[in-house]
């Protein structure tokens, strides 16, 4: 289980998101050619495609998921149904992403407009939902080697266009632009021949409008869920444009996520190695071992955001040479050890998702995005961009911990998850590595070794 847990976790962790990944490893050498405004053009126009990101599979990944484990004899044609109306769908979408884009482009990247909507929208219009279903697939039927090498191919690419075109042709904020959007055109491209002739999983456009109406009432009420994430992760920035801050300000801000960045794709591979797991011991009746899983990650978690966090001033001033991009610490440290909500939210959210009831997520997650914005809209014109990453973390405890308050889950739930334990020592961390990050070296090497020797234990202990 450990085992498995953690080698598909390190697998996952090179998936799909490993352009941006990859992106982070190219950063010593790109960032002495870029300044705080490449940073935040970058990071609004990322906040703008976020902001509707969300509208793109309308939640349907729940039902190729849901059916995988429980119509495992026919969920091919329910999966050639749901493929064709995406592909159909990704028409509208695709007009409404480069509606939006137009409108929020910075002034000044004003002059890049078309291209920056053309690389944003160009693998949906290529290749819709592919590499959805692709990775969908081979999650479920746990060959994670099917995707980390398309990843790490791909990941390798991008490091290289990254720096030819920011660092030799010093194409600035354009250059992640190019980059991202060749990769990802590659990375769609490699999962169209497997999944419509291999598999056999070719889209059904004329599919029954019956299946799509009943799977739709299963995942719509997923999607204010999901752009929960959104509200959560990137709006700030967007709403930093809304309220007036610089665009130079805002690449501050996106500078400080770094390392954070990370963690976050790190949860994302979490979720993608857990998930089948954690769903294979639902299905048998262990909900204990469920929960250990999650303790487990919760454990490993608190480890490497913590030894992260307290190197984070060295770390930046090894990745960002940029004086005034590697100030950005004291925020990267809150951004990062915010992300510790991630394995906690797994315990409810993954019950709640086996047991289809979506409906009850949107206390939960909704909730603690429209949170986010409303303190971001409060705060930040009175104390600065600074105050993000605080409302940041706040709104994200939320969500990690009220899922297992609500009825449904309660009543769904055997075994106990402890999550005030966890808060606490979220908190904990958190303030204990804001404190040590500033100190000497001796301090840190011993603060350091102590969260990894008492985490190690842990996780033996659980793993059992």
């Amino acid at each position: 289980m450990l085992k498995k847990l953690f080698s598909h976790t390190a697998i996952y962790g090179l998936a799909p998101q490993v352009t941006r990944i990859a992106s982070v490893l190219s950063l010593p050498v790109i960032t002495q050619y870029l300044n705080s405004v490449d940073f935040g053009v970058y990071g609004i126009i990322t906040a703008v495609a976020g902001s509707i990101a969300v509208l793109n599979t309308l939640g349907l990944r729940i039902i190729l998921t849901n059916s995988f484990y429980k119509s495992p004899e026919q969920y091919k044609w329910g999966w050639r149904q749901v493929y064709g109306f995406l592909m159909l769908w990704s028409i509208p979408y695709t007009v409404l992403l480069g509606s939006v884009l137009w409108w929020f482009v910075p002034q000044e990247a004003v002059s890049d407009r078309w291209e920056i909507i053309a690389l944003n929208i160009a693998p949906i219009v290529l290749f819709g939902p592919t590499s959805i279903i692709g990775v969908t697939f081979f999650q479920l039927k746990q060959r994670p080697s099917q995707i980390v090498v398309r990843s790490t191919i791909f990941g390798l690419i991008t490091v290289f266009l990254n720096i030819y075109f920011i660092a030799v042709l010093e194409m600035g904020y354009m250059g992640w632009f190019i980059s991202t959007g060749i990769s990802t055109i590659l990375s769609q491209a490699s999962y169209f021949i497997p999944i419509n002739f291999k598999l056999g999983l070719k889209p059904i456009f004329n599919f029954k409008w019956r299946y799509i109406r009943r799977s739709l009432r299963v995942s719509l009420p997923t999607v204010p869920h999901y752009y929960a994430s959104y509200l959560l992760d990137t709006s700030d920035r967007l709403i930093m444009k809304v309220v007036g801050v610089s665009t130079a300000n805002i690449g501050l801000y996106n500078a400080a996520y770094t390392v954070g960045n990370l963690f976050k794709q790190f949860g994302t591979a979490a979720g993608f190695a857990i998930g089948p797991m954690m769903n294979a011991a639902f299905k048998a009746g262990q909900d204990l071992k469920a929960r250990n899983l999650v303790f487990i990650l919760q454990i490993t978690y608190f480890i490497l955001t913590f030894l992260a966090a307290v190197w984070l001033k060295e770390i930046f001033q090894l990745l960002l040479k940029n004086r005034e991009l590697q100030a950005t610490y004291p925020l990267g440290i809150v951004i990062l050890m915010a992300y510790n909500y991630r394995p906690m939210y797994f315990g409810a959210n993954s019950k709640l998702f086996y047991a289809e009831k979506t409906k009850s997520l949107l206390k939960v997650t909704f909730i603690a995005g429209i949170l986010n914005v409303t303190l971001n809209f409060s705060l930040i014109p009175a104390f600065g961009f600074e105050v993000a990453a605080i409302t940041t973390f706040v709104s994200l405890m939320y969500m990690a911990y009220a899922g297992y308050y609500l009825k449904a889950f309660r009543e769904a739930n055997n075994v106990p998850y402890h999550q005030i334990v966890w808060l606490v020592i979220t908190i904990i961390l958190t303030l204990i590595s804001v404190i040590i990050v500033d100190q000497n070296i001796f301090i840190k090497v011993l603060s350091s070794i102590l969260v990894f020797v008492i985490g190690f234990l842990f996780i033996r202990r659980f793993s059992r």
